[in-house]
């Protein structure tokens, strides 16, 4: 089954970091660093790895910093240039998008992410898109959204990224029920905002990826508040389930949440971990933080 090519990618950037507090007081929340790229440079990334074309911030104010970075910078690269610093001129014109790539709304008011998603919907116009939540950060064998477009390919209509988390741990997530089996996934069956354990219909959640069809625009338009008293991604979702077809690709590779710090440290460590240039000496350095940590907690 062959639907219409997925060639645009909203990534809703308007989120103020009101978690990393003071960090990001002048600072988007997505330009905080994952080793030595910012969040967001990720998930961009990932996007492109997937055969996308256009990407579509959603932004708020103060970040203009996310405009900067993925712009050109004349001054840097002549500076570089006569330091000799061709390894750093050479990693910067790589992740310079195409000229006319790149695109940028504003969520004028924080009415949550189905809103945010809704003020793209002139940008995307009358076709399906991508959408990518930057503070989930990922690696595996293959780029999450590389895998999401394996199975939109398959059977069209709306797919969704999922990975497994644990039995007792569905309440803290948006967890989807299975149904038939494809080559690359499964049918979504149901929808469920943090449900718990003993009614939870699979242990399968949102991991922040998806292909969604541009009928989803009409309905957040007309969504009623939800959870937080914010217009809720997931609820016009369900609406659209029941008139097109949902399936989920299970993740193989590792999701970290970068919007929870606790998460923004694990992905620092495990991303480091990963690198030629800084896996064994941090991991000596853990080993001994660790051991410290344990030394420390015995005496208290």
């Amino acid at each position: 089954m062959h639907g219409k090519p997925v060639r645009k990618a909203v990534i809703p950037v308007a989120g103020h970091g009101t978690r990393f507090l003071p960090a990001t007081k002048a600072m988007p929340k997505e330009m905080l660093t994952v080793v030595d790229r910012p969040v967001v440079q990720y998930a961009v990334d990932e996007a492109i790895e997937a055969g996308i074309e256009t990407i579509i911030f959603v932004t708020s104010r103060n970040k203009s910093a996310i405009e900067d970075h993925f712009d050109t910078a004349p001054d840097l690269m002549a500076t570089l240039a006569r330091s000799g610093k061709t390894a750093q001129i050479a990693q910067l014109e790589k992740m310079q998008p195409v000229a006319g790539s790149v695109s940028y709304t504003r969520q004028q008011v924080p009415l949550g992410l189905g809103h945010a998603v809704w003020c793209a919907r002139e940008l995307v116009g009358d076709e399906p898109f991508a959408l990518l939540l930057p503070d989930m950060v990922s690696f595996g064998a293959q780029g999450c959204m590389a895998g999401l477009m394996d199975l939109y390919h398959e059977v069209a209509g709306n797919v969704i990224a999922v990975e497994e988390c644990a039995p007792h741990e569905t309440s803290s997530y948006g967890i989807v029920g299975m149904g038939a089996t494809v080559r690359n996934g499964f049918a979504v069956t149901d929808m469920v905002e943090k449900p718990d354990p003993a009614v939870a219909p699979s242990c399968y959640y949102l991991n922040g990826r998806y292909i969604l069809q541009p009928d989803i625009f009409e309905l957040l338009a007309s969504q009623e508040r939800g959870a937080g008293n914010e217009i809720q991604l997931t609820d016009s979702m369900q609406r659209l389930a029941a008139t097109q077809p949902f399936h989920a690709h299970p993740y193989a590779g590792r999701t970290f949440d970068c919007g929870s710090k606790q998460g923004f440290i694990e992905a620092n460590v495990a991303f480091a971990l990963r690198r030629s240039d800084l896996g064994a000496p941090l991991a000596k350095s853990l080993a001994a933080l660790l051991d410290d940590h344990r030394s420390r907690a015995e005496i208290a």
